[in-house]
């Protein structure tokens, strides 16, 4: 008996640590089980359209816009990917944040054929104008040596879309599917038209017109094919871009210290989008249209420049010539005259004309999280979470 007692203890301690394991086990799948049933993602898709700002690569340095020629080469796409990925910025841009956010992966480039597409896909076109290209050519606009627009984008997604079942211009069953659980993102578009017509007979009306109306035709178009839930970026305040304080007048400034006349033009474009955007709301009722306000976004963090960490609010962090501003339009970033900065978070301006990774951060976290959307971006979500 004496003997015995040893191996029964053996044997009960055995089977009692083998079953406490067991439901260690069974309670950490069980959590992980339930993490993933808490949090789903809120949509399995999105997809993307704008210029350079939200482009992740449908151009690259042989197709890029005027000057900007070198996007597939370092110093761009250092920061972040530690490569250059044709994003004109060091890293990441703002609809990286937006995937990131939203937990998906980064959006592949519509003319990457060889991507993944199952997530979603990005239209935009670094250089793109909202007005049809053939309006630049007429008026000999030749600085627009894009042929792309925002009309481009259009037939490359319904393209996408045939590929799907979703065919013809209203919501068939085969939309709704399709649009069920997309996000739609509008990053800003309309920038490049102003620009491209820059010292030119056509008065920036004219621009403005033609490109607000362009913007609402193509809202109108997806919105008609089923379209739920959409992000709509106004334009920045581009007159603190790096490249309009060294062209324009030092006398033409604003309370920000940017070029007042390039920085009303913006606002005066988006003050006419937001209108519209309400006339949409209420012929589209059952969609929800935020508008993200990235002009007084710009404005905010430029007035707060040190809160958000930034110590250089117009010079560009790569680009050439040195002194206040660091941009020389011959010599652009990634030219063999230039050079690039060793601290890009602290820049607000990358290459004169696009973002640093670190403000776009900045920005799609305000209007992720913050107040910039309206309505605000978590009522798109609620609204998206109450049709299941």
């Amino acid at each position: 008996m004496a003997s015995s007692s040893p191996s029964l203890f053996s044997q009960t301690t055995f089977i009692t640590i083998t079953s406490i394991l067991l439901l260690l086990l069974s309670s950490l799948s069980s959590a992980s089980t339930s993490n993933t049933t808490t949090h789903p993602r809120p949509f399995k898709t999105i997809y993307a359209f704008g210029d350079s700002y939200t482009d992740t690569g449908n151009t690259e340095s042989a197709t890029g816009p005027n000057a900007f020629t070198y996007v597939s080469h370092l110093p761009y796409g250092s920061t972040y990917f530690h490569h250059p990925t044709n994003r004109y910025s060091d890293g990441r841009l703002m609809i990286d944040f937006v995937s990131q956010t939203l937990s998906l992966p980064f959006l592949p480039p519509y003319r990457n054929r060889n991507a993944d597409k199952s997530y979603g896909v990005n239209f935009a076109v670094a250089g793109c104008t909202a007005i049809e290209h053939s309006f630049f050519v007429k008026n000999n606009l030749t600085l627009n040596i894009t042929p792309q627009s925002l009309g481009t984008q259009l037939v490359w997604f319904n393209k996408f879309l045939e590929g799907k079942g979703c065919i013809g211009a209203t919501a068939t069953p085969e939309c709704t599917a399709v649009f069920k659980d997309a996000l739609i993102w509008v990053g800003e578009i309309g920038a490049n038209d102003y620009a491209y017509s820059v010292g030119s007979s056509v008065p920036s009306k004219t621009i403005r017109q033609l490109a607000i109306n362009t913007v609402t035709g193509f809202l109108q178009a997806l919105l008609k094919k089923g379209a739920k839930y959409l992000v709509v970026q106004g334009l920045p305040t581009t007159g603190c871009l790096t490249m309009s304080m060294v062209l324009a007048s030092e006398d033409d400034r604003d309370d920000m210290g940017c070029v007042g006349s390039v920085n009303k033009q913006s606002f005066v474009h988006n003050t006419i989008l937001q209108s519209k955007l309400r006339d949409l709301r209420k012929q589209f009722p059952h969609s929800v249209i935020v508008y993200a306000d990235y002009w007084n976004t710009c404005k905010t963090i430029i007035k707060n420049a040190k809160y958000y960490g930034f110590n250089e609010v117009f010079k560009a962090c790569c680009g050439s010539g040195g002194g206040p501003y660091n941009f020389d339009l011959f010599n652009a970033c990634g030219s063999s005259a230039s050079s690039s900065c060793p601290n890009p978070s602290q820049f607000i301006n990358w290459d004169g004309v696009h973002l640093t990774e670190a403000m776009y951060k900045v920005v799609s976290d305000s209007f992720l999280s913050g107040t910039s959307s309206h309505p605000p971006f978590d009522y798109l979500l609620s609204r998206k979470q109450q049709s299941g």
